[in-house]
């Protein structure tokens, strides 16, 4: 049983796992600021993503590739533990179709310390067999 202590630290400690990794990914995907989100990123990161080469150089390597117009939306953050989940659409990267995109990460000491992804081309009204967006209340292609 958890007394209501523990209930309000282990609370506390989920907001700032919140906070720092939305903090994060704005630093990194929006800004683009690679020595500032160096802060953030454990320098012995682990990387599980099909999509990403290995550790922090990796990831940081893919972001500095992509064109000016990348950016990241974050829809919702939920913390359990030392686990962060972010849904949010990745978009202006180049491929046909913005990515609708589950990011779990761990963190350790408060860095960013592993990640895992599960991605999904957002789909059209016209392929959508729900006819209902993927993300937010209305299709990319008819923003």
């Amino acid at each position: 049983m958890v007394n209501k202590a523990s209930e309000g630290e282990m609370t506390s400690a989920a907001e700032e796992n919140k906070t720092v990794v939305r903090e994060a990914f704005d630093t990194l995907f929006n800004k683009r600021d690679y020595a500032a989100a160096e802060r953030f990123w454990a320098t012995d990161y682990l990387q599980h993503s099909a999509h990403i080469p290995p550790g922090r150089d990796g990831l940081f390597g893919l972001i500095k590739s992509l064109p000016k117009e990348f950016k990241h939306e974050l829809e919702l953050i939920m913390a359990d533990g030392d686990k962060v989940f972010v849904r949010g659409r990745f978009s202006g990267h180049g491929q046909p179709a913005p990515w609708i995109v589950v990011d779990t990460v761990r963190l350790e000491n408060g860095l960013l310390k592993e990640h895992w992804d599960v991605v999904e081309d957002e789909v059209t009204r016209e392929t959508s067999a729900s006819d209902l967006p993927m993300f937010g209340d209305t299709f990319a292609d008819e923003r």
